[in-house]
């Protein structure tokens, strides 16, 4: 998670957008057919993908999965509060909660919690199993709070760069 800090911002032009916004909407597009959408030869729009991939402004690249279709419907968003906030203890809360397979992200939060987690479960009963053997063993965890999601209202993977 500390891997945000040394990000280096990088100049973005109208074109390498264009690409950001393609590859948001279809990652597994030809490079011909994205170097058509954004006018570019397929030549040049190679170079540009494999500099926004060496520059670390395309960071990977993955596959959405149907969370229903493969058994695990269940969204949790978990606070956790933890006992101090020595800089000892945060680290090692989150070094350990990447170790959670269900925790789909963490967030050092300001508020009343120090931590919001998105966790994915099987069901209910699936969820006690993650809370018992793994959120409640994490390193310093004062309080946990789980509120069940009913459904999503909105989910985004992209964001469209003007």
């Amino acid at each position: 998670m500390n891997e945000v800090r040394n990000i280096v911002l990088v100049e973005l032009d109208t074109t390498d957008r264009a690409i950001l916004n393609e590859l948001q909407i279809e990652g597994r597009i030809t490079n011909s057919s994205l170097a058509e959408r954004v006018h570019l030869s397929p030549s040049a729009c190679l170079r540009r993908v494999r500099r926004l991939e060496d520059s670390g402004v395309i960071s990977g690249y993955t596959t959405l999965l149907n969370r229903a279709a493969i058994g695990r419907s269940t969204t949790v968003f978990v606070e956790v509060s933890l006992t101090g906030q020595q800089e000892e203890l945060l680290a090692e809360f989150e070094r350990e909660v990447g170790n959670c397979p269900e925790v789909m992200s963490c967030h050092l939060m300001a508020g009343i919690a120090d931590y919001v987690l998105y966790v994915v479960a099987d069901d209910v009963e699936d969820y006690e199993r993650i809370h018992r053997t793994h959120l409640s063993r994490l390193p310093g965890v004062a309080q946990i709070r789980s509120s069940f999601s009913l459904r999503a209202v909105c989910e985004k993977t992209s964001h469209h760069l003007g």
